[in-house]
C-alpha cells in the first residue's frame, strides 16, 4: 500500500523556482532512498535525483546537477525537490519514487506533478 503524492508544480518562467514535494505512506520511509523522475511528452522516463535514507547522501543527474536540490523531512514523511534556474527543457511530469537511482522503483511512481517552464 506504498502510495506517493506529488505536488508543487506549475508554470514557472525560466530561471525561475518551483518546490515539489512527495508525501509518502504505506512503508517506513525514513528507511529508504527516494528518487525523482521526470516524464516530458515523447520522452522516456528519465532519472533526475535520488537521496539516502537519512537524507545524507544525495545525486543527480547531470542535467540538473547544480539547480536542484533534493531533500527529505522524515518526520513528515516527505520528499522534496527544489527547482531553481528553470530551462524550458525542464517542462515535464515529475514523479517520485522509493527508490535509488531507478527509473522502474518496485513500488512504482506517484501520479506526478506536472511542471511547465515557458515564458
Amino acid at each position: 500500500q506504498v502510495q506517493l503524492v506529488e505536488s508543487g508544480g506549475g508554470l514557472a518562467q525560466p530561471g525561475g523556482s518551483l518546490r515539489l514535494s512527495c508525501v509518502a505512506s504505506g512503508f517506513t520511509f525514513g528507511d529508504w532512498p527516494m528518487s525523482w523522475a521526470r516524464q516530458a511528452p515523447g520522452k522516456g522516463l528519465e532519472w533526475v535525483s535520488s537521496i539516502g535514507g537519512g537524507g545524507r547522501a544525495t545525486n543527480y543527474a547531470d542535467s540538473v546537477k547544480g539547480r536542484f536540490t533534493i531533500s527529505r523531512d522524515n518526520a513528515k514523511n516527505t520528499l522534496y525537490l527544489q527547482m531553481n534556474s528553470l530551462k524550458p527543457e525542464d517542462t515535464a511530469l515529475y514523479l517520485c519514487g522509493k527508490g535509488w537511482r531507478s527509473t522502474t522503483p518496485a513500488a512504482g511512481w506517484g501520479q506526478g506533478t506536472q511542471v511547465t517552464v515557458s515564458s
